[in-house]
Formats: C-alpha cells, structure tokens, sequence
C-alpha cells in the first residue's frame, strides 16, 4: 500500500484531533462549505497543538481524495454496505482505514482506539461503537493483503475517486488515459508552489533564503516559480513569510497573469482579484507611472485582499469592495488591459481542494456559464480600443472556456483572440493550444487552467 507524505505522526496524538477530523467531515458533507473554511472555525473552537492540527489537515484532506477507495475496503468487511450507513458511522470508518492504510508511523492500535474514542465522544449507542470497532480490527488484521487502489476499478477505471459525472465529462474531452492520468495526480498530494515577490527580491535571493528545510527547486515553466516538494508544514513558518517574499501560487496562475502585458502610464484592471494572488502579482510587475485597480465583492476575500497587499508591501494599488457591474456603472475610465479571472466550478484545482469534486454538480455549470459571460462583457465595456482582456478560469470544462470565447466572440467581432505563446516563457509553448489559448491540464504538473488573451480592434 502506498503511503502518503503526510504520514510523519510518530507520536499518538489524541482521540481530539481525529474529533475534529471527524466533525469537519461530517460539516463538510452537510452543508458543502470549503472544507479550509469548515477548519478554520473547528480550529478556532479547538485548542489544538500545531502536530494535532496537522494531523487533522492531513486526515481531512486525505480521506477526501481517497474517499471512494476508502469505501470499497470497507464494503469488503462490513455486513452492512456502505450505501446505508450513517455518514457519521461511515466518516468514522473512513479516519480509521486512512490511517491504518495510508499513514504508517501511526501505529495500528492507535489508529484504532483513537478513531473508535473519537466516535464515541458523539454519544452513539454502544452497538454502532462496538460495530465501528470491530470493523477497524478485522482491517487492521488483513492490511497487508488488502486490493490496492491501482488493482480496483470502475468501469474501467483504477477507482478514481471522482463522482462518476466528472469522470464521464472529462473521458469525452480528453480520453480514457488522459482522465485516468488526470485522476491519478488529483489524488496525490501536491508540491507547495510558491511565487516570490520579485519586487522585494531576484527568486535565487530567495532560494538561499530556503536553505535547510529540505529540496528547492526552480519552476518548471514561470520564471517566478519555487517548488518545495518536501515541505508539508505551515506555510506562515517559511523564512521571508512575514517580510512578504513569497505568495503561495501554482506555475499555472503565475503564467496566466504572464498574458496581461504592461507598459509605462497605462491603465490596468484586476476585475476579480480574490485574495489577491493575481493581484500581487501584476503589481510586483507594474511600471512606471502605471496604475492598477482592483475589485473584488465578496467581504471576506476582499478583507483577505488587503492584508495580502499589506504583508507583501505592495502599494499604489487601488482596491475596491464591489462587483464589476457596479464598479462599471461608476467609473468614467477606459483601461488598457484587464484582467478577469472569473468564479468558476474549479475542476481544475481539484488537486489542491480535494473537496471540489464533491460538492460541485453538472447542473451547476450553467449557472457559473451565465455569469462568466456577463463578467466577460461587462469587461468589454472598460477597455480601450487596442486593448486586452486575459479572461481565465481553472476549470477543465469547455462551457466555462472554450464555449465562452466562441460565444463573446460572435457577439463582439471587434476582438479577436492572440496566441498566448508569443507571452510566455517558451519552456511553457506546449501548454497553449492550436487556437492559442493557454490551457495546461494536472497531469503535466501543474494546475487545470485556461486563459485566452483578447484584444479590441484598433478601428
């Protein structure tokens, strides 16, 4: 059985951090909340030691990206199938296996006792107790001999652990091997990618800065990147956090924001900057005499925008706390350049929040489709002729990409599409597409992203 990188707990934290584990998985399942979101509260009710809270992230996001294999090894030992059971009965069981199955420096016992304490700190009856224990034993028993996740399929598949919806989707678009290639890395857990903040300091500054916590390697494709692929510790630890050298931020979203091109005095637009990673980003590359808005409507990512913009010592940016609309219908200004990295399913980040898969639905893509296009047009409205929209997403869904470009472009024959090649590193060239959108996929190592650069006419 393959173990994962988050089995370093050699010590046996208590039945607490597994509660925890268990309460956040059971949150996550009720109200399809972000499970970072769902931790954070649980972290603030809970005084946990950093080793516990570690545990917990590593159990939560685990079973998340396991969860279908999880279920099958329990359906194998379980008189009861899986389909019926109690989610707090079947989260449980889920803690337990990952553990015994997965996180080999927990001992089998403590993955055991600690996951069935847990679970009766809910006040279960004592027979569903007894049945989740002895569940765990008869696994525990066998976990040498157990099927591995490679040697158990679903129509075909390796289980992918992936609602069988998606899988079907992305089987249309890119194949049987590409979507099990796409799966596999989906399951794994991923390098911690940082962009530095070359505006404070050269990246290989920085590198030496990183010295000591294990392996630090360039980016594969942005010239802004560092991987860390042995580090699976608070981020907030690293050297350099407080003074803002760095930003967490896969090569995929480093290279989108490689398209919107800049130049002295000009006019530019973060039409949906987030928490700022893009928005940071383009500041660190801002010129002279350059200006850069940025709008973002939600109050708790706006919140978090700021800080953002504060820990890296970015000035001379202009934020805003509303929509586009409403920023649309107020501002008298043109802009040389936007960018509109819009809300979407998400489906290409999956590997980074394993909970996507779970809490999105097919019917939801209509709905993200109208407001990309409305976003989109809206931001036709605020550039200038010979200017550029970069409109980008990580989604893996041609409704959200493709689909969106063919339709904008058929209503506003003023623009026309520029191949992102002529922007990027050309260690990246192969990630853009004969239509010249830049579109990488998670089986080459990086985020799912898609990004079309488009430009107004000049007449």
């Amino acid at each position: 059985m393959g173990k994962t990188p988050s089995a370093v707990f050699t010590d046996m934290a208590g039945s607490t951090a597994r509660l925890v584990a268990l309460e956040a998985l059971c949150d996550f399942r009720k109200s399809g909340e972000p499970v970072t979101r769902i931790l954070t509260t649980l972290f603030a009710q809970n005084r946990l030691s950093p080793r516990d809270c570690q545990l917990v992230r590593a159990l939560v996001f685990g079973i998340l990206r396991r969860q279908q294999y999880l279920d099958c090894i329990v359906d194998l030992f379980s008189r009861h199938p899986v389909t019926k059971m109690k989610p707090r009965t079947l989260i449980a069981l889920r803690i337990g296996v990952y553990q015994l199955l997965f996180m080999d420096r927990i001992p089998p016992s403590a993955a055991v006792n600690e996951t069935v304490q847990a679970f009766k700190a809910g006040r279960q009856p004592k027979w569903l107790v007894r049945f989740v224990n002895g569940v765990l034993r008869s696994i525990s028993r066998e976990r040498n001999s157990l099927p591995t996740p490679e040697c158990m399929t679903v129509d075909g598949l390796s289980v992918p652990n992936h609602p069988a919806w998606l899988v079907k989707r992305w089987e249309k678009s890119y194949g049987r091997q590409r979507t099990q290639d796409i799966c596999r890395i989906n399951n794994e857990l991923p390098p911690l990618t940082l962009r530095v903040n070359t505006g404070l300091l050269p990246r290989h500054q920085f590198a030496a800065m990183l010295e000591g916590i294990g392996r630090v390697e360039y980016g594969k494709f942005a010239e802004t990147a560092l991987c860390l692929p042995d580090f699976h510790g608070d981020v907030a630890g690293l050297p350099g956090y407080d003074r803002g050298c760095f930003v967490v931020q896969d090569e995929a979203a480093q290279l989108a924001t490689c398209l919107l091109t800049m130049k002295k005095g000009g006019r530019y637009l973060d039409g949906c900057a987030g928490v700022g990673g893009k928005t940071t980003h383009l500041a660190a590359l801002l010129p002279t005499d350059a200006r850069l808005t940025a709008i973002e409507p939600e109050k708790r990512r706006y919140r978090l925008l700021g800080e953002n913009l504060q820990r890296l010592q970015v000035t001379g940016v202009t934020t805003m706390n509303m929509d586009l609309a409403g920023f649309s219908a107020t501002t008298g200004e043109k802009y040389d350049a936007i960018l509109l990295d819009v809300p979407c399913s998400g489906t290409g980040v999956i590997r980074r929040r394993p909970d996507i898969r779970w809490n999105r639905r097919e019917g939801d893509l209509p709905g993200y489709q109208r407001q990309q296009l409305q976003l989109l047009r809206t931001a036709a409205s605020l550039v200038r002729k010979d200017g550029i929209i970069v409109y980008a997403t990580c989604s893996l869904e041609p409704e959200e990409n493709s689909e969106i470009i063919d339709t904008f472009l058929a209503e506003y024959t003023e623009f026309f599409i520029e191949d992102a090649r002529r922007f990027l590193p050309s260690a990246a060239a192969h990630l853009v597409t004969a239509e010249g959108y830049f579109q990488p996929t998670p089986e080459q190592e990086l985020d799912g992203f898609f990004a079309a650069r488009l430009r107004r006419k000049a007449e």
